[in-house]
């Protein structure tokens, strides 16, 4: 299913053929919680701007509208009209960022819902139903983050029943893509390395979940407190012991510069809530860094929110109207400022697999950092 086409260091170019369709990698994915991008972009604008795969929220989903309604109106593919590739994550994040609300057993965990706080149970036999009734094309398996730094003895017994939730996962999957109920037969499996900042740890891990031959692998529980330099170093200790033949995942990883730096660490997946929630605060990604449009020297000023992008925003609006519909708090002003930032990340990617294509990626990223590192 994955095809590695070309290495340039150890960053990576391949496609990841699915049932839903051939993923080109790296690949950014774009942020739909609860089948739907905040900032009113629909799933038509996501192919106007270039989005390969959506991501979704198992937990929100379950929570609201509710996973048998979705596979009672067909799944999740034809619920938001969007006939690409779609992954939703486990609803394990959950049990990191809702932890008083939850209580961890073996069997999994105990949930209070944020929205009413009805008493809900997930373990891993559960949240592969519930992403299967939601019939994405890759689910999530179901894991413990753990915030950084926490103590050693802590991170070892939840990397072990994370393994022992993993293998729950893989035989549950195994079952419900035999039922006859169930949507899509074909859902794939990625499992979840664990082991805070633990180098030891981690490794440790990623071998044991690699012996599972599973459909891809993810890096998690970064990005929760570590400083950027240790979540490089634990990429670089994890890597090496990853299948090569399968794709690989930075879990809710992240600014241009994490992307850059982790692509040529071998990483091929990435998401992150920071692309649309940076624009719906008039924060806009640019190839000349950062520009804040609540400045007021953007008042009166006519150019696009970036010179040469080809995003519907920056082929028909100025900063200046975009910044007047921000200050105003018109609606479309923030649609406008998300749309320009998924196509900033999305063409992003498509520079980057060019630049891998071409054997030129070292120098690619070191121009593009030196960009990204400023504020307009």
């Amino acid at each position: 299913m994955f095809t590695l086409l070309n290495k340039d260091g150890a960053a990576r170019r391949g496609t990841f053929e699915t049932v839903h369709g051939t993923i080109q990698t790296p690949v950014f994915m774009n942020v739909g919680t609860s089948a739907a991008i905040k900032g009113a972009v629909s799933s038509l604008d996501l192919k106007e701007i270039g989005c390969q795969v959506e991501l979704s929220n198992t937990y929100h989903l379950h929570v609201r509208p509710g996973d048998e309604l979705i596979h009672d109106m067909g799944g999740l593919h034809k619920f938001m009209n969007w006939d690409r590739p779609i992954l939703t994550d486990s609803g394990g994040f959950q049990v990191f960022s809702l932890a008083s609300l939850r209580k961890i057993t073996e069997e999994g965990v105990n949930f209070q819902s944020h929205i009413d706080g009805k008493k809900i149970f997930m373990g891993p036999e559960e949240s592969m139903q519930i992403q299967s009734n939601l019939a994405s094309t890759i689910a999530m398996a179901f894991d413990e983050c753990v915030e950084n730094p926490a103590p050693r003895d802590y991170v070892k017994n939840s990397c072990d029943r994370t393994y022992r939730w993993l293998v729950r996962c893989k035989d549950e999957m195994k079952r419900l893509n035999a039922l006859e109920r169930t949507i899509n037969k074909h859902q794939m499996l990625f499992g979840i390395n664990q082991g805070g900042t633990y180098d030891d740890l981690r490794i440790e891990h990623m071998q044991r979940i690699a012996e599972l031959d599973l459909d891809g692998y993810a890096i998690g529980g970064l990005a929760v407190g570590e400083s950027a330099e240790e979540m490089y170093r634990i990429i670089e200790s994890v890597e090496p012991h990853m299948p090569a033949d399968k794709p690989r995942y930075l879990m809710g990883v992240g600014t241009p510069q994490n992307i850059l730096e982790a692509v040529d660490r071998g990483v091929d997946f990435f998401d992150c809530v920071i692309t649309s929630r940076n624009a719906r605060h008039a924060n806009l990604f640019t190839d000349i860094g950062v520009l804040n449009l609540n400045n007021k020297k953007f008042e009166r000023d006519d150019r696009p929110l970036m010179e040469g992008c080809n995003c519907p925003t920056c082929r028909n609006y100025s900063r200046s109207y975009i910044r007047h519909l921000i200050k105003a708090k018109e609606m479309l002003g923030m649609r406008l400022c998300v749309i320009h930032n998924l196509y900033f990340y999305n063409d992003l990617m498509a520079k980057i697999r060019a630049a891998i294509e071409e054997n030129r990626y070292s120098s690619f990223k070191a121009e593009m950092l030196e960009k990204m590192n400023n504020r307009v």
